[in-house]
This record gives C-alpha cells, structure tokens and sequence, in this order.
C-alpha cells in the first residue's frame, strides 16, 4: 500500500520521556461486580498492543476507560503525561474504529471522514487536504461524493479508520474492528490495517477475542481472564511460551499432559513420567531447577507433537481421524489414559499403520511447564 502524505500523530513522549500511554492500578466495578482489577499498563510510543480475551474478561471495558466512555472506580489514566482520568472523551485526542464502523448513513465519504474535523473546527484547505490524504492512504481516492451504503464491507472499515485517523489521534482504539468481515477480508485487513499503523507510526490498542488477529497485528499481546492480565508479551513469547493452561489453551489448540519429574536429562533438562503412561520418556526444558518428585502439567503445541511407529519410550496413541486444513493435516489422537483427544499438525500427511496405532515424542524445549499444579 503507497503511503499518503498525511502528518505522523505528534509523539506522546514529549513530556519528559513519558509513555503515551499508561494505565495505574485502573479499576471498574457494574453492580457491585468487578469486572476490571487493578491494572497496571503501559504502552510504548508506536507499538500496536492486543487486549485478548474470551467475552466478559474487561478487555472491552479497559478500552471504553481509556477512551473515556467509563470512569474508573480507582486509579489513573495516563496519556503523554498528563492524567486524563478525569478529561472528557472528546478532549482525550483519541482516535477509534468501532466494530459495526459507525459511519453516519446520511452523510457522503468525505463527510464521514471529515466529521471530527468539523467539530474541532478545522479550516477549510486543511480539512479537504486531509481527507484526500486519507483516501489516498486507503485506495478510495474518488469516493468522496459516494454514500456509505454503495461501499463493501471492507471499504467500510477503511472509511471508518480514516475519520478516527483525520483527526491525528496521539493513540488509536481499536474495538473489534475486523468482527463484521468474512474470513478472507478479515484476513486481508488485518495485514492492511497494520501496514497503515507502521506507516504512521501511531501506538494503537486492539481489542479482540480472536487469537490469529492478536498474533498477526500487534507487537505485544495481554491475555486477559476474569478481569486481569494473566500474562503479556511478543506474540510468539505467549504463543509458544504460555504460563498457564489458559494461556496455551485459549491461543490455539494445546496437547496437555500432567506428570512428576523422574529424573535429570542433561543441562536444565528433565524426564517426567506421565500420569497416563509412565514409562513414556517425555522430556521438558525448564529455565528454573525441577526437583525429583515435583508434579507438572506440560503443553505441547499440535505442531510440535512428533508422529512415529510405536517405540520404547514413545507416548502410545491411535490415529482417530485426519482431516485436511489447506496448509496442513491435522490428526486427532486418543492415547490411554488421557481424558481430551491429543492433535498433531503435519503439512505433508504421514502414513499410518492399518490399526493406527503410533508412537507419540516431542523435543525437550517443545514441552511447556505450565504454572498451574496438576
């Protein structure tokens, strides 16, 4: 996508280094529920952060705090410095694309884009210069003159991200903004989304329970649960290193197998002996020293589980089904033993023996100890 002449929202830091962005012990309780616990958060200058979560987690209710739609029952909301808990919305110098977009059916292209423009009074020349460089910037060149219910549902998006970023936001809220897409457009704006936010440098919140838009756009992802972040990160760090079963269940399909620690394998390696098959030889790399005798539960990613001929030492297994996916084959296991069926991703399909029985192994750094006590 050709870059726009369009103005780079102002840095947030100019005030003595401080973040854009930074949330301090924020809290917020409906009805005498607490939906939202003390938060901590903090945002560097350009970075896309990806509030991730199942319905109810707060991720939605952080986002309307920030914009100012809700006032925190504690703590403070702080934005380039300034303590903005108590600053109307519209005087936060926020920029947001909703899910259903919000544009104003009655209203053209061009008056969509210009609407917040028009309420902060901007003059004529820099207005109109600003809304040619944000079609210009979305590929809608031409479309000023057009009505919202002639554009697709992608042009949509795009429209609705060019009026919050008209304005020249100093941070920009993304609330399930790909969520009324089909599949392959979402996945296309998901990567033309994120090349408009590079371009512009401007530090964003997404907020979204889709685990494959967290992973694709942002530059840390926070899971949250019941109403705090359990664990953030560079998304391939909460990918493949989750610190607990939430984590490595919720961010894709995960392999979960409980068990105590039998003996030291070499340096920060350890074999442990399964619950369901101990004299399976599974082995697992941890940073901090294992004891003998310590129980763990471990998560090994689909793509991470090796398939062989039944062995010494291997995890027994059959093969129930394979089904194709496009980009792999994915197999789904039932091993003696374990309560949930076990899945493993091949891109080339292997083949099986008549009664599909198979022998299951991983490397010692593909097994994840999860922080939850079996």
């Amino acid at each position: 996508m050709r870059a726009a002449s369009v103005r780079r929202p102002a840095a947030a830091s100019g005030m003595g280094g401080a973040p854009p962005l930074r949330l301090e012990d924020v809290s917020k309780s409906f009805g005498g529920v607490q939906v939202l616990k003390p938060l901590r958060l903090e945002l560097a200058q350009g970075e896309m952060l990806a509030l991730l979560g199942p319905s109810g987690c707060g991720k939605t209710t952080t986002l309307r705090l920030i914009a100012g739609f809700e006032a925190p029952d504690a703590g403070s909301i702080v934005i380039g410095g300034r303590d903005m808990t108590a600053v109307p919305p519209n005087r936060r110098g926020l920029g947001m694309v909703f899910q259903n977009y919000s544009l104003f059916p009655h209203m053209s292209v061009g008056e969509n884009v210009a609407f917040g423009l028009r309420m902060r009074h901007v003059p004529a020349a820099e207005k109109a210069r600003r809304i040619r460089a944000m079609l210009q910037m979305m590929r809608l060149e031409g479309f000023e003159d057009r009505q919202v219910h002639q554009l697709s549902g992608g042009q949509q998006q795009r429209i609705a991200l060019a009026r919050a970023l008209a304005t020249e936001p100093s941070i920009l809220l993304l609330d399930e903004p790909l969520g009324a897409l089909d599949k392959n457009l979402r996945e296309r704006m998901q990567f033309e989304l994120r090349d408009i936010q590079h371009k512009l440098g401007i530090t964003s919140i997404l907020v979204t329970h889709d685990q494959e838009e967290a992973l694709t756009m942002s530059d840390r992802v926070a899971v949250m649960a019941q109403g705090e972040v359990v664990q953030i990160g560079r998304p391939t760090d909460v990918y493949e290193r989750p610190r607990t079963r939430f984590v490595s269940e919720f961010l894709g399909t995960a392999n979960i197998f409980t068990g105590v620690v039998k003996a030291p394998a070499g340096p920060a390696r350890w074999c442990v002996a399964l619950d369901a098959q101990p004299q399976a030889e599974a082995l697992v790399q941890a940073e901090a020293a294992l004891e003998v005798g310590q129980r763990v539960t471990l998560a090994v990613r689909p793509e991470r589980l090796s398939l062989g001929a039944p062995a010494p030492g291997a995890i027994r297994a059959a093969v129930r089904d394979v089904v194709f996916r496009g980009a792999y084959f994915a197999y789904e296991l039932t091993a003696p033993g374990q309560d949930q069926p076990l899945f493993a991703y091949r891109q080339e399909r292997q083949s099986v023996a008549g009664d599909g029985a198979v022998g299951l192994s991983w490397a010692a750094d593909s097994a994840v100890i999860l922080q939850e006590s079996a």
